[in-house]
């Protein structure tokens, strides 16, 4: 390698470093001084102190807004991890008129800014007559999370063989057994994955949520909002770590368990 070719790759190898560190430093800041034992955020640090946790879990409208993106983000898993197989199966397994128009439709909302779409489904909400309310706020999180569980899945389906099922049917099996016993445990996985993703960006999620959430009602990120509008506690920092912990932590998890499902699955197979 010439010295300009040389030059060039630590040139690219730099900026990439400065890159990482622009994008991960302050997260680290955020984890760092969630333990720091000082009323006022900043370096350098008083102490170490978990006593920011404690008076988190004490606050009643965190703990309240804890429990609403809890269920929000339960329910929006499971919904869209029923519905984006069905979806996938479809979409992968069949031919039906329109079904380019289908996935387009489907896979549509990723396009479209969060804000321009929560602001959509609110005027759409109100043209029925209808208020912000639990309903809309949990199928405006569907709706978002919804094509990343088909994309998953579909990526899954693709390749997984159709001559098992075909297998299966031979031997007298029906539809549904032969999706219960042989493409359901080939496609847990992706299942598991995007399940884990749909909590993810429902937990997380708070420019569309704004829009969506009855009044007096908060989730877990506008209540982080909320309280930075009012002034910057240390009690932020220890709910932003917290947030940062299960928003990074789940879907490494769901990473970790469906690569350990594909090698059993691969070595069963052999």
């Amino acid at each position: 390698m010439t010295g300009e070719g040389r030059g060039g790759w630590i040139l690219i190898k730099t900026l990439t470093v400065l890159v990482y560190i622009f994008m991960f430093a302050p997260i680290a800041v955020v984890l760092i001084l969630s333990v720091n034992s000082s009323r006022f955020g900043g370096f350098p640090m008083a102490g170490f102190s978990l006593q920011w946790y404690a008076k988190l879990f004490e606050n009643e409208a965190v703990v309240r807004a804890f429990h609403t993106s809890l269920w929000i983000g339960v329910l929006t898993a499971v919904v869209c991890t029923v519905l984006g197989t069905m979806a996938a199966l479809a979409l992968v397994r069949y031919e039906f008129p329109g079904k380019q128009w289908v996935n387009a439709l489907i896979v549509g909302p990723i396009l479209v800014p969060e804000t321009v779409l929560g602001v959509g489904l609110l005027l759409a909400n109100r043209w029925v007559g209808l208020k912000p309310n639990y309903g809309l706020l949990l199928a405006g999180h569907i709706l978002l999370s919804l094509p990343y569980v088909v994309l998953i899945v579909q990526a899954r389906l693709i390749g997984v063989k159709r001559v098992f099922e075909e297998a299966a049917w031979s031997l007298g099996a029906n539809r549904w057994q032969t999706f219960k016993e042989i493409t359901m445990p080939l496609i847990m996985p992706a299942m598991l994955a995007g399940l884990l993703l749909a909590f993810t960006i429902s937990f997380d999620n708070v420019s569309a949520s704004v829009f969506w959430r009855p009044p007096g009602v908060e989730t877990m990120p506008t209540e982080i909002l909320g309280m930075l509008k009012v002034s910057i506690s240390p009690e932020i920092n220890a709910l932003g770590a917290l947030m940062i912990l299960i928003t990074v932590g789940l879907p490494l998890l769901g990473g970790a368990v469906a690569r350990l499902l594909i090698r059993r699955q691969t070595a069963t197979n052999t």
